[in-house]
């Protein structure tokens, strides 16, 4: 029997090495074309000068221009400290409230768990218009639920001077919008973060909470030495889902505002929202490619210091 050749040996090892890149092919081309070729023409757009109504003939390299227009620019920097301001009032508080309740669920409602972690998580899976358009149905100043709520308790003796009689306008004053959105904002995930940690409270191995009740330990002890220490990685994990989303925070302010910017001095204008506008409504995709990038890299400094304050002990830096 003839042995096989030296090239057909050699090809048919290339066809073997080659056969787990075919099958990934599909979604490498998807990936380059949707992903990577869009993120190679923002790197350029950054450096551009742009009318996309004249076509791509218009495009002028400016070199650092749009950056350094952007970053003295006023409305750019009121924008990140809205942006800044409901990553913080709605992203911190998810966390607090999620990592007790999930505690709670974990430990005290074995048998109907379930039932209320669904009805818990049903808000995060639920259209992103459709909760705004509750919202902002419930925060209506003249037929809202909530001011007819605020209503009745400036009625009772005590309350009449401390709440306003008439109501508040949640969605129309500068003061409480923001509130409000970030108030819709914490509703809707808040039931992600508590299914996240109770996934991983599950894992914790039982032996550990029966020692520690053996030593003496009570359930705060528990808590706080041994439940906290083991959920790093998962709030780590949290947290910078938490970062990352607050942070692109676009849709809950652009539909709750009645005029889908910001509010009354756009009071809660994000920095997605402004530049959205400056690409679509001021026709200056480079200057609104540079807001991007400059919102990644506000992006990766507080993930970053996310890693360095929630790291696992003993993980390297």
């Amino acid at each position: 029997m003839r042995r096989p050749s030296a090239g057909f040996r050699l090809a048919a090892r290339l066809r073997i090495a080659s056969a787990p890149y075919l099958f990934l092919s599909p979604f490498l081309l998807l990936f380059a074309v949707f992903g990577l070729v869009p993120l190679a023409f923002s790197v350029a757009m950054a450096c551009m000068r742009w009318d996309p109504v004249e076509g791509f003939g218009s495009m002028r390299f400016v070199g650092a221009e749009n950056f350094a227009f952007t970053l003295g620019d006023p409305w750019f920097w009121k924008s990140l400290y809205n942006t800044l301001w409901l990553s913080l009032a709605a992203g911190v508080p998810q966390h607090v409230v999620a990592i007790p309740l999930a505690y709670f669920l974990h430990r005290a409602l074995a048998r109907t768990r379930n039932a209320i972690v669904a009805a818990y998580f049903l808000p995060y899976i639920t259209s992103t218009v459709a909760i705004a358009i509750l919202a902002s149905a419930l925060f209506s100043t003249d037929y809202g639920l909530v001011n007819d709520a605020v209503r009745s308790l400036a009625a009772l003796p005590g309350l009449g001077s401390l709440l306003p009689a008439e109501g508040v306008d949640w969605l129309g004053s500068s003061r409480a919008v923001k509130p409000t959105v970030a108030i819709v904002v914490f509703w809707r995930y808040v039931g992600f973060n508590t299914v996240l940690y109770l996934a991983a409270l599950q894992a914790i191995p039982r032996e550990i909470y029966e020692a520690s009740e053996i030593d003496g330990a009570g359930a705060w002890m528990r808590f706080r030495f041994i439940t906290l220490p083991l959920l790093r990685p998962t709030m780590l994990f949290g947290v910078t889902l938490s970062v990352i989303g607050g942070l692109q925070l676009f849709e809950e302010p652009f539909i709750l505002t009645p005029d889908g910017r910001g509010g009354p001095s756009h009071a809660a204008m994000t920095t997605a929202m402004y530049m959205y506008r400056t690409a679509f409504e001021f026709n200056d995709f480079g200057s609104a490619s540079a807001i991007s990038w400059l919102l990644f890299a506000v992006v990766g400094i507080l993930v970053f210091v996310a890693y360095r304050w929630l790291r696992p002990r003993g993980a390297e830096a």
